[in-house]
């Protein structure tokens, strides 16, 4: 049977169709979100609020599961984020250094490092913080962690959770702290023109203000 080269290209076209259809059902059928392309790049540039060119620069070490670590986040960090980092004052950098006396820190990390994978680092971050009394007590982290995420971005940090990439992300950060001598946490190194300053505790926002005014004006 001889077919026109119009009933040619309707044939190539349906069977196109057909297979995408089979591959959407076949990722369906899966029940597993699409991972988007991560890096340790990619991992890196989502643990940071705000640009790089910002004359102030933060790193913050922070273990999940500490209580001090909660209050810098909630009630100094958050205001600084929203009132020198949303600015291009102060680029803010988050490192994970849990310690090793609590004991789901660890995985709370993962699911973090995760998040800032996809983007979410602030949203999950936060909700983990605000949360902390409930699931360090049983090490149920995981549904604080989707309920502040669509099902899709859901499936995406619990699969990435578990991989090497996001594991090695924390390692290296625990190792950074380790080289520079952190014992505690929280941690912060604020550097400013080429000097570095290292401040351990749970600095009030008024005195991190303060601070880094007095650095601005310098």
């Amino acid at each position: 049977m001889i077919l026109s080269r119009n009933r040619l290209w309707v044939v190539a076209l349906l069977l196109g169709v057909c297979g995408f259809s089979a591959s959407a059902l076949a990722g369906r059928v899966s029940g597993r979100a699409p991972l988007p392309k991560v890096t340790p790049q990619v991992i890196a540039a989502g643990k940071t609020y705000g640009i790089q060119s910002a004359p102030v620069r933060i790193d913050e070490f922070s273990d999940l599961e500490c209580p001090h670590c909660r209050n810098l986040f909630l009630n100094t960090l958050r205001p600084l984020i929203d009132q020198y980092v949303a600015n291009g004052k102060v680029y803010l950098v988050h490192h994970d250094f849990p310690l090793p006396m609590h004991q789901y820190a660890r995985q709370a990390a993962y699911y973090v490092d995760a998040a800032a994978a996809i983007g979410k680092l602030e949203l999950v971050e936060q909700t983990l913080f605000l949360h902390q009394d409930q699931w360090s007590a049983d090490g149920k982290i995981e549904p604080f962690v989707t309920s502040v995420l669509t099902p899709v971005q859901a499936k995406q940090v619990l699969e990435l959770a578990q991989t090497s990439m996001v594991h090695d992300a924390v390692q290296q950060d625990v190792s950074l702290g380790d080289r520079l001598g952190i014992n505690e946490t929280p941690t912060m190194f604020i550097t400013y023109k080429g000097r570095r300053t290292p401040i351990v505790g749970d600095v009030s926002y008024p005195i991190l203000r303060g601070y880094i005014d007095a650095l601005l004006r310098q």
